[in-house]
This record gives structure tokens, C-alpha cells and sequence, in this order.
């Protein structure tokens, strides 16, 4: 079950595509920022790739909005790095590798037999609280228009 709407987030530290520490933490606060937490499959699959193209696409949105874009999957900091710069990725993609999958288990969007993510959104507020989500089949990709909606409710 998905971490629900009016939840605290789960705390995580974990490392970006370049080996710098991220923590969720670090974003919460009066000088913080509301984050877009993306979890998902697999880098270089499709819908992921497809997924993570329109975020890269429409990030100046985002950063409108005063919001951190941070995606997740259970790949190693090494395929992170590889599918940030093939596919021009500029906002942190987070290595959920190990404890393998541990973020994601902790927001309940870990498919356990298979050892990925399922695609989970989670919009989480500056005093850490998730005030939206959406949870979709790994085969149907999310609507990047209701993650901007969710943040101008904020």
C-alpha cells in the first residue's frame, strides 16, 4: 500500500547520478522546496525513458513552481549516470540500489518479485507531508499535467 495522501513522506538518503547525497530531509523547511518524487521501473525502458524525456521537457515548469523534480528506480548510481546523459537529464535520478529498493519499499511502491518500483508520484510538501500521489501499472505511463496541477494546490 502507497504511502497515503496527508502522510508523512518516508526520510531516504541516497545517491544521484553523480554520487552526491540526497536527502529528502534536506528539502523540508521554511527555506525548503516542495518535491516531485518519481519512482520508476528501469532506465533505458521505454515508458521510462518516454516518462523522464517530458519531465526533462517540461522542468522549467517545475522550477516555476519553486518544486525538485527526483527520480528513483532500484538502478545502480552507474545507469543512473548513463541514462541521465543520454537522455540530457539535468534533475537528480536517485540509485534505490541498495538497500535494493529500500525507498521504494518504504513508499510502498516496490514491486517485491521483481525488485522495481512500480510507478509511483508523490508530491511532498516543504514540512514533508505528501499532498498528492498517483500509483500506475508498470506498462501505463503518468500524466505529467496532474504533478503541475498538484503543485499550484500547494
Amino acid at each position: 500500500m502507497a504511502v497515503a495522501v496527508g502522510a508523512t513522506a518516508p526520510d531516504f538518503t541516497l545517491q544521484d547520478q553523480h554520487g552526491r547525497t540526497v536527502r529528502l530531509s534536506d528539502f523540508r523547511g521554511p527555506d525548503g522546496r516542495p518535491v516531485v518524487l518519481v519512482f520508476y521501473p528501469h532506465a533505458f525502458s521505454g515508458t521510462c525513458t518516454g516518462e523522464l524525456q517530458e519531465l526533462r521537457d517540461r522542468a522549467d515548469a517545475f522550477a516555476e513552481r519553486g518544486a525538485q523534480l527526483l527520480g528513483c528506480s532500484a538502478d545502480s548510481v552507474y545507469a543512473q549516470r548513463a541514462f541521465a546523459e543520454s537522455e540530457g537529464i539535468e534533475f537528480p535520478l536517485l540509485a534505490d540500489f541498495w538497500p535494493h529498493g529500500g525507498a521504494a519499499r518504504a513508499y510502498g511502491v516496490l514491486d517485491e518479485e521483481r525488485g522495481r518500483a512500480v510507478r509511483g508520484t508523490f508530491v511532498i510538501d516543504t514540512a514533508g507531508v505528501v499532498r498528492w500521489s498517483v500509483v500506475n501499472p508498470v506498462h501505463e505511463a503518468r500524466d505529467t499535467d496532474a504533478y503541475l496541477k498538484a503543485l499550484a494546490e500547494l
